[in-house]
């Protein structure tokens, strides 16, 4: 059984027991969080699809909170004496999906 998600404007497919790193979403280390934005359940059998599948959800554990490499950002102008370095390092959470549940999911086939 596995799911499509959407948080942080992308979208990730999950199954009970895997690993996500997604923007960072309010909570602390060890809690718990329900993600409601489901895209797509397939169960095995049925595919159930829709742009918010009703009744789906997918709960997770927060198992880490970190943030990625920094990113360089460097502007130039050439013969201008123009020069601007930055650096950016986005906050990030490691998400363990523990359960995939569609109580109520209305099939579409």
């Amino acid at each position: 059984m596995f799911a499509v998600i959407q948080t942080g404007g992308k979208q990730y497919k999950v199954a009970k027991g895997t690993q996500i790193q997604v923007e960072k979403l309010e909570g602390v280390v060890g809690s718990s969080l329900t993600l409601d934005k489901v895209l797509l359940v397939n169960d095995g059998e049925k595919i159930i699809t829709g742009n918010a599948v009703q009744g789906a959800s997918v709960s997770a554990t927060i198992v880490e909170e970190k943030r990625t490499d920094k990113v360089i950002i460097f502007k130039k102008k050439r013969r201008h004496n123009y020069r601007r370095k930055k650096g950016h390092r986005q906050e990030v959470m490691i998400l363990e999906v523990s359960d995939i549940s569609t109580k109520k999911a209305a099939t579409k086939e």
